[in-house]
């Protein structure tokens, strides 16, 4: 490695993440290149899982090669970007600390760091293993698992549960399939139309619907071995099932930090809700840290947690980077929308729903169906 070139490291290659690692290639001087540190073996689809854990035989098309990622013709030189599969364990004011070596070293210099580590979701909304085969396999098992139950319980109310309540009523419509909610409406981040909507879609597909409700969890867990067990409810009913597929919030992933000394206790983590603090222009907000950013999912930005306002963060972040190299104040920032979603609603029917702009003077929201 040539001392000459100086490191900007994306640290996870999940949507936005691989997006800012292109972001950058295309604009970064030749003094600069671009490492993606990313454990996975390959890009992992995170919007097909729900449809994967139901539906066999396309499981496979879930995992994409990063091999490809910096062959874009706008990229001037590919070669000098690099993904670098490892976990970045710690991250320190000078540089970045991985599970395993790349290239001899474990401990990696950086000159500007992007945090997109995004959250972490119960399985199947994420996978366990690094590995595409083992995650394949996963599937397969799991597809098993919901073809063999007769009676299924979802806790949670988010798209996952949502959209593989859909699929699995779809797919066999005499399987009993229970969707749990602890609030009084599904999908609460979005106007209440959008309850609405899946409510009657729910209907017609014959999902039962438990609102105002909590699960309660065993320590041990529920069973997974096609048995009939009950799944008891915070209200004291019980629900007969033969499996639960857990749905439920995300857990911001941001160990890594746990290294880097703070200039107050909240500067780096709010503590409201566990995601890292950032400016408008996705600087971290600790202002002893203004070459490190966050993007996407990880990032408390003010911004809904999906890929399409994280596609926005990339090129925020790649033009500020690019603007300090230059040496000039990066004063590119991020538009807050609202939130807004384009979810599955069985294996044809699906929905982009789009929140009112009330900013704007709007009071209701905006959607339109598509069969696709």
């Amino acid at each position: 490695m040539s001392s000459a070139i100086r490191n900007v490291i994306v640290v996870g290659g999940s949507y936005v993440g691989s997006k800012a690692a292109q972001e950058l290639a295309v604009i970064l001087p030749p003094t600069h290149r671009v490492l993606l540190v990313e454990p996975h073996s390959h890009f992992h689809h995170l919007f097909a899982f729900p449809r994967f854990a139901v539906v066999p035989t396309y499981e496979h098309k879930a995992f994409i090669p990063f091999t490809s990622i910096f062959n874009e013709p706008a990229i001037p030189n590919p070669s000098l970007h690099a993904v670098v599969r490892a976990k970045v364990n710690a991250v320190y004011p000078t540089h970045v600390s991985l599970d395993r070596a790349w290239r001899g070293e474990t401990d990696i210099p950086y000159d500007f760091l992007a945090i997109a580590t995004g959250t972490k979701l119960p399985a199947p909304g994420s996978m366990q293993s690094e590995d595409k085969s083992n995650s394949v396999e996963y599937f397969k098992t799991y597809q098993e698992g919901v073809k063999r139950a007769k009676d299924i319980v979802i806790i949670g109310g988010g798209a996952v549960g949502v959209q593989m309540a859909c699929d699995i009523k779809e797919v066999s419509p005499e399987k009993n399939v229970t969707l749990v909610q602890s609030r009084d409406h599904v999908m609460p981040k979005f106007h209440s139309k959008l309850h609405e909507i899946i409510s009657n879609r729910f209907k017609e597909l014959g999902v039962n619907l438990v609102t105002n409700n909590r699960v309660s969890v065993p320590a041990e867990g529920f069973p997974n071995d096609g048995s009939t067990f009950s799944v008891v409810l915070k209200d004291g009913t019980s629900i007969p099932a033969q499996l639960v597929i857990p749905a439920t919030g995300q857990i911001p992933n941001t160990q890594l930090l746990s290294t880097l000394p703070p200039f107050s206790t909240d500067s780096l983590i709010n503590p409201a809700n566990g995601f890292i603090s950032v400016r408008p222009t996705l600087q971290l907000q600790d202002t002893k840290y203004s070459n490190i950013f966050a993007v996407g999912d990880i990032a408390d930005s003010g911004a809904h947690k999906a890929a399409r306002p994280a596609m926005q963060h990339a090129k925020v972040l790649a033009r500020n980077i690019v603007a300090m190299i230059d040496g000039k104040q990066p004063d590119e920032k991020i538009n807050v929308e609202p939130a807004a979603i384009h979810m599955t609603m069985g294996l044809v029917q699906n929905i982009v729903f789009r929140n009112p702009n009330t900013a704007g003077g709007d009071t209701e929201p905006s959607y339109r169906f598509r069969d696709e």
